[in-house]
């Protein structure tokens, strides 16, 4: 039996295709692994707070000396980093907003890449301490991005690669559903590729 922790992060609930793809894994997912766990985290309905003051020194702060007030801070945090923590699959709906993630998203990340707890300063520099998961990352945006001339404004999947990778999630599998805004033909192109690559995914 598998953990796995799926989080969205699109603003559009109708229409918005990294949510529709992400689930349709999930559903199969679910019926091809009916003993796993699946715990849903939805960062628009459910937002999480951007990053403060307080809570950037609560951070530095040992767990041993923190007081009340900053324990309280970070609590939303340290439940973030858990969730990842027990995970063993991360489903994630990633739509690409001007080039790159949600502020949701973003605020997400801010809080669980965690010195001390996600990763570690060592001899060589940092270690990623969430090693041996898998990651899906359903992506949708407007135009086509994984090559061509617009391949260069692509900061969503590197900048998910790099953050990911930071901690130590360096399996991650892209599902992209592109050039949606070019017309429902495209549209149609791109879930039917969509659709067949968590048929394989599944199957694997």
């Amino acid at each position: 039996m598998a953990n796995l922790l799926y989080i969205n992060s699109s603003v559009r609930n109708a229409g918005s295709l990294s949510r529709q793809l992400s689930a349709e894994f999930i559903a199969k997912w679910r019926a091809a692994n009916p003993a796993d766990s699946i715990v849903e985290r939805d960062l628009v309905s459910h937002p999480v707070p951007h990053l403060t003051e307080q809570m950037m020194g609560a951070f530095f702060t040992p767990a041993e000396a923190r007081n009340a007030e900053q324990a309280h801070a970070i609590k939303i945090s340290d439940t973030l980093v858990d969730e990842l923590l027990v995970a063993d699959v991360i489903v994630l709906g990633a739509p690409m907003y001007n080039f790159s993630v949600s502020s949701g998203l973003k605020a997400w990340i801010d809080h669980v890449l965690r010195a001390g707890r996600t990763f570690k300063y060592g001899a060589n520099g940092p270690v990623g301490l969430l090693t041996g998961k898998k990651v899906y990352v359903f992506t949708a945006s407007g135009g086509v991005y994984s090559e061509g001339p617009a391949a260069a404004y692509d900061f969503l999947a590197t900048y998910l690669r790099t953050a990911l990778g930071f901690i130590g999630l360096s399996d991650v599998t892209f599902v992209q559903a592109e050039g949606v805004a070019m017309g429902e033909e495209a549209v149609a192109n791109t879930l039917a590729k969509g659709r067949s690559k968590i048929e394989e995914l599944v199957a694997a």
